[in-house]
């Protein structure tokens, strides 16, 4: 698999992309189309981030609206963060996806 790949085809380590913190963070949140769903995100999310702007949530219904996505955007501070986060919302077992 190594002859395949080669030495520059990888992105673990030193050739990863990094992030500077802080800096404004996209995150997508899928789920179920349910009526407190939105809520859930938001406040499973603001004991990490402070306040969130209305301003900085935007939501999406799937083309059958089944399931919807909802993105907040935040200022990111560090990885452990944006760790805490994603486990959180997974945590709650409604949340499908983080991206």
């Amino acid at each position: 698999m190594s002859d395949l790949v080669g030495s520059q085809g990888s992105l673990s380590g030193d050739d990863a992309p990094k992030i500077e913190f802080p800096c404004s963070y996209p995150i997508k949140v899928l789920g179920r189309n349910e009526a407190d769903f939105e809520t859930l995100v938001l406040t499973t999310m603001i004991p990490h981030t402070g306040t969130i702007d209305a301003a900085d949530v935007t939501s999406r219904p799937s083309g059958k609206g089944t399931f919807i996505s909802i993105t907040v955007v935040i200022t990111a501070t560090g990885e452990a963060q944006l760790q805490a986060i994603f486990e959180d919302l997974k945590a709650t077992g409604r949340v499908k996806m983080v991206i």
